[in-house]
């Protein structure tokens, strides 16, 4: 494991600085080797798609599903000022899910926010779409229907945390909902958020948390929005929004095995990018991808 961090950060070190733009017609995809079962690659800046893989597969997205859940109540205008309750509906919602928070507690509406995105904090999702105006089915709705807007066409939310393994999407759909997550500087902010300390009230206390993104927290990549999901079902996920090249880049990395396989998956996408190789991923990770391929009948 030690070994596998130090390769992970040697190559999350490597500069941007000498590579004007991404020239994407001198990639060769059969060159990339990475151990998601699912991912796409997008050059925002230019439109043009790097890579995809089994990129229409409809899987589990587990807390990626925290992206949409933020546009819902940032498109609501609430003021993230506004005191908002970890009720016990919501802790029902979440599948009475663990959660170092207690029921009653109070907290802005923007601080639940920035733990439910930068640490992925599942009892602040549900509480923001508990407090959501027509309350938490209406919420649920107005994410589907903001996945239909966007066209995010195979996307389908059961609830605002990613607990909920019915919520399921695709590399492709999840890319795009990053490129929209993009245009609200909330998002980027809370999700840039390394470590943060909430202040609860109703009894007084405070909790610590950190970002659930690695690289994230090396601070060597420019990153501009982020997202990590977990979930058994789903396995572990990455979603984000970096610069290669000058250029805007939407990676969507969707079921690896352990939690810093997408993270690798994501040096070797960069890594690609910039030198047409990559490397290759561990083969336990890839006996985890052609395992799952075979579950979900993609391949035999």
């Amino acid at each position: 494991m030690f070994r596998t961090l130090l390769l992970i950060f040697s190559l999350l070190s490597v500069s941007f600085s000498a590579f004007a733009h991404i020239n994407a017609q001198k990639l060769n995809t059969a060159n990339l080797h990475i151990a998601a079962v699912s991912a796409y690659v997008k050059d925002l800046t230019t439109g043009k798609v790097l890579y995809k893989q089994n990129a229409n597969l409809q899987v589990p997205i587990a807390s990626l599903t925290k992206l949409m859940m933020a546009m819902i109540v940032l498109d609501g205008k609430q003021s993230l000022n506004q005191p908002i309750t970890f009720t016990p509906e919501a802790r029902k919602r979440m599948f009475d899910y663990y959660s170092n928070v207690r029921v009653n507690s109070t907290i802005s509406r923007g601080e639940a926010l920035r733990i439910a995105l930068m640490s992925s904090e599942n009892f602040a999702a549900t509480a923001l779409a508990c407090a959501y105006p027509g309350g938490y089915n209406v919420f649920v709705q107005k994410m589907n229907e903001k996945a239909q807007q966007l066209g995010m066409t195979d996307t389908h939310f059961y609830g605002s945390s990613g607990l909920n393994p019915k919520n399921t999407s695709t590399a492709h759909d999840v890319a795009i909902m990053l490129a929209a997550a993009l245009k609200y500087p909330k998002i980027r902010e809370y999700t840039q958020t390394i470590v943060h300390t909430a202040y609860f009230l109703h009894p007084n206390y405070k909790l610590g948390y950190t970002n659930t993104d690695a690289i994230v927290r090396t601070k060597e990549w420019p990153i501009f929005v982020s997202k990590t999901g977990t979930l058994d079902i789903a396995g572990h996920c990455l979603g984000i929004v970096t610069e290669i090249g000058g250029d805007k880049v939407v990676m969507a990395i969707l079921d690896n095995q352990g939690k810093m396989t997408p993270v690798g998956d994501a040096v070797r996408i960069k890594r690609w990018i910039q030198t047409n190789e990559s490397g290759y991923p561990p083969a336990s990770a890839v006996r985890y991808q052609q395992m799952k391929l075979k579950e979900l009948g993609v391949i035999k």
